[in-house]
């Protein structure tokens, strides 16, 4: 998408809380999602509201029309029309994708093209080419699809050729990322006898699994869910509307604005804890931190109290909240240990060490371990901190600014990537 950004963003720190809410845009996870099965499913096309429009929105949808599927969007009322103009489940004989650094758009639609008949190839940026995608494509083989990494060495480009395979029982690993497991989950219904997926180790976030299994419900998929086995029956309905509820991963910077500040509260619209979202979760971790957390139908809202004690806490399941954690952690009475996460140095950037480095730089100390951090709260002084090309590295740390002078945020168009409109979604809350 088309936005001019500066090379730098300085930080100016409220000068007073805000009570207020906020509205932020559709989840990142739940309109790619809503793509693929939008496309898979038959029919006279589905109305897709809420959707956000972002990088990684926008790169879905591109490989999408790429792969034959007709997408016509109003970005002004945030919907979208998807059908499938064709007989054939992937409308493309064959087609060379660039995902960009969307995780979801590589790991969704080398599950997709293995419905199709290729030859389908897939590539990124620079670092999208150091994230691996071998436990995927392992599993793919195991279907009786040619999958397989074009340079030998676990991750893209990667390479697919579709083939008719009445296999049905799969073993995967989603130990990396749970996105393995969730692409092969999307196309399940759409292959002869479905599948049966068996877990080979522990699964990491957990939630985004648990969100694949109901938006297919939602679209009338059966699902049978064992502790090991995730088992899905052949057949899709068409469902002609689907809403896309806010993003939690994103709410959890402003929910973050009243500990930081120590006062205030902010409340997101439109997201409650009966969220498909495991990210509202959030929350709970900032009331064990000592903030107060309301709920209503209109949305969660976190107030400030002037307590924020640091916590022992295992993020693995809200592993993309981490970050904001972090941020807000340097303020605590006491450290705060995050566990559980190796699979984050896997994202973007190793978000472990990227959010260590910086963090340092401004004064705090900050253990890093194999699978986490342990952030011990010091003076902190402002500086230039580096995003890495990460978007929730620069809405994360800029959360640090709002409290201390002199904070910059190095390369903020970064947060293009799922909450273009971020910053000045931002500044609306200053007082």
């Amino acid at each position: 998408m088309s936005m001019t950004y500066p090379d730098q963003y300085p930080i100016t720190p409220f000068t007073a809380a805000p009570t207020a809410a906020v509205t932020v845009p559709g989840s990142k996870s739940i309109t790619n999602r809503a793509f693929v099965l939008a496309a898979l499913a038959a029919g006279t096309g589905t109305h897709l509201t809420g959707i956000l429009r972002s990088e990684d929105t926008e790169v879905m949808i591109n490989a999408l029309r790429q792969l034959g599927y007709e997408i016509n969007i109003d970005w002004s009322a945030a919907v979208a029309q998807v059908r499938n103009p064709t007989s054939q489940l992937v409308p493309a004989s064959q087609a060379d994708l660039n995902v960009a650094n969307s995780g979801t758009t590589m790991r969704f639609l080398t599950a997709l093209v293995a419905l199709g008949h290729g030859p389908y190839r897939l590539d990124g940026i620079a670092r999208m080419r150091e994230r691996p995608i071998q436990d995927l494509l392992d599993a793919l083989t195991q279907m009786g699809v040619v999958a397989r990494s074009e340079a030998d060495n676990g991750c893209p480009p990667v390479r697919v050729q579709g083939q008719d395979t009445h296999q049905r029982a799969v073993t995967v690993r989603a130990t990396v990322s749970s996105q393995y497991l969730s692409a092969l989950l999307m196309i399940a219904p759409f292959r002869p006898e479905g599948l049966s997926l068996r877990l080979d180790g522990p699964r990491v976030s957990e939630p985004y699994i648990d969100m694949t299994v109901q938006m297919l419900r939602h679209w009338g998929g059966t699902v049978t869910v064992t502790p090991e086995v995730y088992d899905v029956a052949p057949g899709l309905r068409h469902l002609s509307d689907y809403h896309i509820e806010p993003d939690a991963s994103a709410a959890s910077y402003f929910w973050a604005i009243p500990a930081v500040l120590g006062r205030g509260a902010v409340q997101v619209r439109g997201l409650t804890r009966q969220s498909l979202q495991g990210d509202v979760a959030f929350v709970d971790v900032l009331w064990r931190m000592g903030c107060r957390v309301e709920e209503s139908v209109e949305g969660l809202t976190v107030h400030g109290t002037g307590t924020l004690r640091g916590v022992d806490v295992d993020m693995n399941a809200i592993s993309d909240t981490v970050m904001t954690l972090a941020a807000v952690a340097v303020f605590a009475d006491g450290p705060t240990t995050i566990r559980n996460i190796a699979h984050v140095r896997h994202k973007e950037t190793d978000r472990i060490a990227a959010v260590a480095t910086e963090l340092r730089k401004l004064g705090a100390g900050v253990e890093e371990y194999p699978d986490g951090l342990r952030i011990i709260p010091r003076p902190l002084t402002g500086c230039a901190v580096d995003t890495y090309n990460d978007h929730r590295m620069a809405m994360s740390l800029a959360l640090v600014g709002l409290r201390v002078p002199g904070v910059i945020i190095h390369d903020p168009g970064c947060v293009v990537k799922t909450y273009p409109g971020f910053w000045q979604d931002l500044e609306k809350l200053r007082v």
